[in-house]
C-alpha cells in the first residue's frame, strides 16, 4: 500500500464529548456575540477587537498551543471545527483567529527557543497580544523566494529596511513575524525575525479597502531602520523561508475551515430563504431548481469537511499532512465561492441587496482562494506530492 491509502488508518469520525461541548460553546457564543455585529462591522470596518476579547477567554486565540506556554492544549480537529463556527458567523473574525493560530504561534512553538516561547508565545496564546505574519510583498507574493526586504548585522542587533504588503492586522498586531533577506538571493538568503510593536522605525499604511472581510485589516508594514536584537530571530539564519512554509500548511487548513464556514452559512440561509420564500403559490423549495442546488451545496461542504478534518487529524498525529492541507483549501476555497454565488441566485434579486447577508458572504469568499497560497498554488503543491509518491 502507498502513503496515500493508508493515510487515513485509525481516524475516527465521532467526536468525543469533550470536542462536542467545546465545539457546542464556540457555536453558541458566536452567534450570540459574533454574528449579529457581522453587518455592521462590514458596513464600518470596525475591528473586532470585543469578540476577539471574547475568543481569547474561550482560549480561542492559543488554541492548539500547550497549556505549558499559555494556549488551550486542544487537538487540531477541534480547533478546526470551532474555526468553522466562527466564520460562520463572521469570516472576517475568523482571519484573524485563524493567522494568529497558524501562523506567529506555530512558528514560535515549533522553531523557537524556550526565551521567545516565554516573552512573545505566551502573550499570543492567552490572547493578551495578537500576532500578525509578514511574507508578502507587493513585488512577491507567490513567489516569496524573490522577497526583497534586507536586514543587516550591526553587532547584537539586526537592522531591518523594506515594505511588506497585504498584512493581516497590521497596525493592530503586537507580534510580527517578519521574513527578511539576510543573504544572497533566492530562498538560503532569508530569515525570520520576531518584531514587537512598538519599535522605532516600524509603521503601517491604512486598511486596504478590499472586497470583502472589512472588519479584518490589511495593510502594508513598512520598516525603516528597525533594530530588532538577534536573540529575536528564529530557527537559523537562512531558514526562514523553510519554517515560513511548512507553517502555511498548519495555516492553510485555517483557511479551510474560514472557507467552509462561509459556505455553510450561506446553505443555512439559502435553506431557510428557500422555506419561507413563496412563488407561483409554491415554496421555493418545492422547485427542483433551487432543492437540488442545495443538495449540492451540502454536498460539496460536507465532502471538502472530510478532507480538512483529514489533514487536521493527520497534524494531530504527527504524519505528514501538507497535500492534504492543499487539498482541503482548494476545495473549501472553490467550494465556498461555488455556493456563495449559488445562494446569491436563490433569493434572486435579494441576494444582490446588502439587505441580506448572502452577497457579504459571496465577498468574503473570494479571498480565500488567493491568500495564504493561491489555488493555482495549491494545485502546484498537490501534483508534486503525488508525483513523489509514484516514487519516480
Amino acid at each position: 500500500m502507498t502513503a496515500a491509502t493508508t493515510a487515513s488508518e485509525g481516524m475516527a469520525f465521532a467526536l468525543s464529548d469533550d470536542q462536542r461541548l467545546i465545539v457546542q460553546h464556540v457555536r453558541e457564543y458566536s452567534r450570540a456575540e459574533i454574528a449579529p455585529h457581522a453587518a455592521a462591522f462590514d458596513r464600518s470596518g470596525e475591528y473586532p477587537r470585543g469578540q476577539l476579547r471574547g475568543l481569547a477567554d474561550l482560549g480561542l486565540l492559543g488554541a492548539t498551543v500547550p497549556e505549558r506556554w499559555g494556549g488551550a492544549g486542544l487537538d487540531s480537529v477541534t480547533y478546526a471545527l470551532c474555526l468553522e463556527e466562527i466564520a460562520a458567523a463572521d469570516a472576517s473574525v475568523a482571519v484573524i483567529v485563524s493567522v494568529q493560530n497558524g501562523l506567529p504561534e506555530q512558528m514560535i512553538l515549533k522553531y523557537g527557543t524556550d526565551e521567545q516561547r516565554e516573552r512573545f508565545l505566551r502573550p499570543l496564546a492567552s490572547g493578551q497580544h495578537l500576532g500578525a505574519f509578514c511574507l508578502t510583498e507587493s513585488h512577491a507574493g507567490s513567489d516569496a523566494a524573490s522577497l526583497s526586504l534586507k536586514a543587516v548585522r550591526d553587532g547584537d542587533d539586526w537592522v531591518l529596511d523594506g515594505t511588506k504588503a497585504w498584512i493581516t492586522s497590521g497596525g493592530q498586531a503586537d507580534t510580527y513575524l517578519v521574513m527578511v533577506r539576510t543573504g544572497g538571493a533566492g530562498a538560503r538568503g532569508i530569515s525570520c525575525f520576531i518584531v514587537p510593536h512598538p519599535s522605532a522605525g516600524l509603521t503601517f499604511g491604512t486598511p486596504e479597502e478590499k472586497l470583502g472581510l472589512h472588519a479584518s485589516h490589511t495593510t502594508t508594514v513598512t520598516f525603516d531602520g528597525v533594530r530588532v536584537p538577534h536573540a529575536n530571530m528564529v530557527g537559523e539564519e537562512g531558514q526562514g523561508l523553510v519554517i515560513a512554509l511548512a507553517s502555511l500548511d498548519a495555516g492553510r487548513i485555517g483557511i479551510a475551515m474560514q472557507a467552509l464556514g462561509i459556505a455553510r452559512a450561506a446553505l443555512e440561509h439559502s435553506a431557510r430563504y428557500a422555506t419561507e420564500r413563496e412563488q407561483f403559490g409554491r415554496k421555493l423549495r418545492e422547485f427542483e431548481g433551487v432543492s437540488f442546488k442545495v443538495a449540492r451545496m451540502a454536498a460539496r461542504i460536507e465532502s471538502a469537511r472530510l478532507v480538512a478534518l483529514k489533514a487536521a487529524w493527520l497534524k494531530d498525529q504527527g504524519r505528514p499532512y501538507g497535500k492534504e492541507a492543499s487539498i482541503a483549501k482548494l476545495l473549501a476555497s472553490e467550494t465556498a465561492v461555488d455556493v456563495t454565488r449559488d445562494a446569491i441566485q436563490i433569493f434572486g434579486g435579494n441576494g444582490y441587496s446588502r439587505e441580506y447577508p448572502v452577497e457579504r458572504l459571496y465577498r468574503d469568499a473570494k479571498v480565500t482562494e488567493i491568500y495564504e497560497g493561491t489555488s493555482e498554488i495549491q494545485q502546484l503543491v498537490i501534483s508534486r506530492a503525488v508525483f513523489a509518491e509514484l516514487g519516480d
